[in-house]
């Protein structure tokens, strides 16, 4: 089943009533010109099993503890917003799976030969995917990618990843000197949005497959908390870039984060995606690559089972 991805960007309550969120307007309740009935109307719910994210981009949204064990316990991904509607924190619960601390085992003694075949198919297939990306929507060349794609070696030692990055960024966007830089110019703003969403959405599909988000096959940063969920994202981010190039050319004011933008962007758990020759929303396709990882790490499979852009 497809879970929900929830926005918050006005004053909410939020509260946990018989196994469902209880979601109350405060500034619909108490205003005194309305009729009750839209007053009642002001309280919605919605089924806790239901949700797989949820977003909090407003200082005065409350919630409680019990709604919060609640989302916790059915492993939804709670993500909070600075001052700028940029997600800023990311809540996930400790144990996800039955079997986690024989996972964990299998994961941190996973070899380092291992990590680095995991590594060379991540990178072979994120490079494709960009390529797919170029091809559909632009005249640029992309039989660079594919060889480049094809002579990624074991934990990417020649660095393929950074040299079809180069000419991906320099030739995805009608604009001028884009460069991909997290502190850059638009629509570099809207890529970090849509690549935060979609790190919770493999972040919490680790936790359920009984692996940690820390513990990465490549990233290793003492400072991250989540290098296994960004070395899973690689193959995944060319569809987020894929929706970024949309809402580029389809007239959106792409330099500042509106209402409209971020709709398109809370949408990318639900993008459809062909994983394994078939179609899948993103959300069931990371479910089943992490699912596949957790096979590698415990010897069933050898290779990580990734989506494809055709």
């Amino acid at each position: 089943m497809i879970k929900k991805t929830l926005y918050f960007g006005n004053p909410a309550y939020l509260s946990l009533r018989n196994a469902q969120l209880v979601i109350k307007l405060p500034e619909v309740v108490k205003n005194d010109t309305l009729p009750e009935h839209f007053k009642h109307d002001a309280e919605v719910t919605k089924p806790i099993e239901d949700i797989g994210v949820i977003v909090l981009d407003n200082k005065q949204v409350t919630m409680t503890s019990g709604l919060l064990e609640a989302l916790l316990e059915n492993n939804t991904a709670v993500i909070t917003c600075d001052s700028k509607s940029m997600p800023a924190g990311l809540m996930l619960p400790l144990c996800g799976n039955t079997t986690q601390s024989e996972r964990f085992r299998y994961q941190i003694e996973a070899s380092q030969p291992l990590r680095k075949q995991l590594w060379q198919q991540t990178i072979k297939a994120k490079i494709e995917n960009q390529a797919a990306v170029l091809k559909r929507y632009t005249k640029k060349e992309t039989r660079c990618m594919t060889v480049w794609a094809s002579e990624v070696k074991s934990g990417d030692s020649e660095n393929m990843e950074a040299r079809a990055a180069a000419y991906y960024w320099k030739n995805l966007f009608p604009i001028e000197y884009f460069t991909r830089d997290r502190n850059g110019v638009p629509p570099n703003n809207i890529l970090n949005y849509g690549y935060a969403i979609l790190r919770a959405v493999v972040a919490r599909s680790l936790v359920a497959s009984g692996l940690l988000p820390t513990f990465g096959i490549h990233h290793h940063n003492r400072y991250n908390a989540y290098c296994l969920a960004d070395d899973i994202t690689e193959p995944y981010r060319p569809f987020v870039d894929e929706l970024v190039y949309n809402i580029v050319v389809n007239g959106f004011d792409f330099n500042d984060l509106s209402k409209d933008i971020k709709s398109e962007l809370l949408a990318i758990p639900t993008l459809d995606v062909v994983i394994a020759g078939k179609r899948s929303p993103l959300m069931v396709a990371v479910a089943q690559t992490t699912a596949s990882l957790y096979k590698c790490f415990s010897g069933e499979l050898r290779k990580i089972s990734y989506p494809e852009i055709l």
